[in-house]
C-alpha cells in the first residue's frame, strides 16, 4: 500500500481535483477518499465520477448525495443546483452514490471520515444518519445544529479516532486537537484541500498537522455561498 489522500468537498471540480492529485504525485499504489460531496454546483459530474470509479476511490455519502438520491426517489422536489448533475449521471454513477457508506474508519491511520461531523461523547454507531451529514456545532444539551454557528462540533471533541470530514466550508482548513476539517469551499472559488498520510502514518499533533495538507487553489468560483 502506498499513501491515502483523503480530499475536502468536490463538488465536480474536475479540474482541481486533477491539479491536487498531480501536485501531489498521485499513483495506483495510493488510496483515493474523499469526504463526501463529490457533485452538485460545480462543472463536471460525470466526469468527476468517472475518475473517482477509474481509480478505485472511496468516500463516505454527502448531504449533496442524500439530497441527490432523495430527489430521484421522489421524496423532495428537484433543486435548480441539482437538476442538471441528475441528467448527466448515468447508471453507474447512481449505483455508486448509493453504495456510499456514512462513515469510513481507515484503522492503519487511527482516521474516521464522515461528510459532517459527528456528537461529542456519542459512539458512532448511535449517531444519526443526519448528524454525521449535516451537523455543524453543537447546542448546550447535545443536540446537533446544522446552521452556522459556535461552537462547531470539533473543538469539543475528544478521539480516538481522529475524525477527518467536511461540509463547514471555512477559507482555511479547520484544525482541532482530534478532528480535521477539509472543506475550504473549492467550488466557491476557494481551495480544494487534501490530507496526505503515509503508509500507517497518523495525523500530525495540532501544531504540526499542517505539514500533512495540501491545497490547490481553485480556477474560479463556479457557484456562491
Amino acid at each position: 500500500m502506498g499513501r491515502t489522500i483523503i480530499v475536502g468537498d468536490l463538488h465536480a471540480c474536475i479540474d482541481e481535483l486533477e491539479a491536487l492529485l498531480a501536485h501531489v504525485g498521485f499513483s495506483r499504489r495510493d488510496r483515493l477518499v474523499l469526504v463526501g460531496d463529490l457533485v452538485v454546483r460545480g462543472p463536471a459530474p460525470r466526469a468527476t465520477l468517472d475518475l473517482l470509479l477509474d481509480v478505485g476511490a472511496r468516500a463516505v455519502r454527502g448531504n449533496h448525495e442524500d439530497r441527490l438520491l432523495k430527489m430521484r426517489d421522489g421524496e423532495m422536489p428537484v433543486g435548480t443546483h441539482q437538476r442538471a448533475t441528475m441528467n448527466a449521471l448515468k447508471r453507474r454513477h447512481w449505483e455508486f452514490i448509493e453504495s456510499l457508506p456514512l462513515w469510513l474508519d481507515l484503522e492503519e491511520h487511527g482516521v474516521r471520515v464522515v461528510h459532517a461531523g459527528v456528537v461529542p461523547g456519542l459512539p458512532i454507531d448511535k449517531q444519526r444518519p443526519r448528524t454525521l451529514m449535516y451537523i455543524r456545532a453543537v447546542a448546550p444539551d447535545g443536540e446537533p445544529i446544522e446552521k452556522r454557528t459556535e461552537p462547531v462540533w470539533g473543538r469539543l471533541y475528544e478521539g480516538p479516532p481522529h475524525v477527518v470530514f467536511g461540509h463547514n466550508a471555512q477559507p482555511e482548513p479547520q484544525i482541532h486537537n482530534w478532528a480535521t476539517g477539509l472543506d475550504t469551499g473549492c467550488v466557491y472559488g476557494g481551495r480544494l484541500t487534501a490530507m496526505v498520510l503515509r503508509e500507517g502514518e497518523r495525523p500530525p499533533p495540532l501544531a504540526s498537522r499542517r505539514s500533512a495538507l495540501v491545497s490547490i487553489p481553485a480556477r474560479r468560483a463556479y457557484a456562491s455561498s
